[in-house]
């Protein structure tokens, strides 16, 4: 049990800490050149695959569960 909480809460604490570094650095790079830092998480990208992720899970729970 402990090993399966720390497995949740490590990866909350990495996508957490991704979103607020990306977040922190979002603004200068609005302003920065093409050159500069970018963010390390496309955060489009993870939402419209979180959606199917989620889409697909529910139609799956749907069938299974009749």
């Amino acid at each position: 049990m402990r090993m399966l909480l720390g497995i949740i809460v490590g990866g909350l604490l990495t996508v957490g800490g991704a979103y607020i570094y990306d977040s922190h650095n979002a603004l200068d790079a609005v302003n920065a050149p093409a050159s500069a830092q970018r963010p390390l998480v496309n955060w489009d990208i993870v939402g419209t695959k979180w959606q199917h992720l989620t889409v697909r899970a529910r139609s799956e729970w749907t069938r299974l569960a009749g």
